[in-house]
């Protein structure tokens, strides 16, 4: 809860920087118009004040789920080690959490980021329960992991790229906090007409190429997409930032 708190309050303190930013200016400056949405309301269960966290946790950890039946390969196929600075982007119930504290040990920190309030707050629970020091909760903004300049060194987007309502926002404010050479992972659902499920065909507004394209676009190299048989509905995509 300590860490959740801390998490509000650096929220806070960059709204009041802001706010004492524009006092100092000798202009009155017009307020820019907040960019249209790629998928306007895609969010709105997240930000619901009333989120009921364990419904959640029943459809996310679940063995039907695929991305929950892979985890471990996920992990290992991220290669992090001893040190590293891990963000969960998008990270919900906290389903990586523990794993990843452990892959990057003690002397790492995973940062796992949502714009749920109550998925922070599971997240500081897991982390104090589990005996996780090296996690810490972050209350992201819903284009802005809020994080400082190459601050990380992995940035892993799990089923939650779809989610960015105002992509080149987020992706911008992904690659200032990643460090010169760090990796940045996608695993999203393939959206392939004819082919995926109803539900991913009007859940996910675009498909794979569409995604790695924006990506690009932001100043990442594409590196590989890792193929492995517990993967069918979803891709894994590896990034760098020169």
């Amino acid at each position: 809860m300590v860490a959740y708190q801390l998490s509000l309050r650096f929220a806070l303190a960059i709204a009041l920087l802001t706010v004492l930013a524009s006092k100092g200016s000798c202009q009155a400056v017009a307020t820019p118009e907040k960019p249209t949405s790629v998928k306007p309301g895609i969010n709105d269960s997240f930000l619901d004040p009333n989120l009921d966290v364990d419904d959640w946790v029943a459809r996310f950890e679940v063995e039907s789920r695929e991305i929950f039946r892979a985890r471990d390969k996920i992990v290992t196929l991220l290669k992090l080690t001893a040190g590293d600075v891990v963000a969960d982007i998008g990270a919900g119930t906290g389903l990586f959490v523990e794993p990843f504290a452990r892959a990057v040990g003690p002397t790492g920190q995973v940062l796992a980021i949502d714009i749920a309030p109550a998925f922070v707050e599971r997240v500081s629970e897991i982390a104090k329960t589990k005996k996780l020091p090296n996690v810490t909760p972050v209350l992201g903004g819903e284009d802005n992991v809020r994080l400082p300049p190459e601050s990380i060194d992995v940035a892993f987007i799990c089923d939650t790229y779809h989610h960015f309502e105002n992509p080149q926002a987020s992706l911008a404010s992904i690659q200032r906090a990643l460090k010169h050479g760090g990796q940045l992972v996608v695993i999203d659902f393939e959206r392939i007409p004819g082919v995926s499920r109803e539900w991913t065909l009007g859940h996910v507004r675009a498909g794979k190429g569409t995604f790695r394209r924006e990506i690009e676009q932001a100043g990442f190299e594409f590196v590989e997409e890792a193929l492995f048989e517990e993967l069918e509905e979803n891709y894994f995509l590896r990034f760098r930032k020169p």
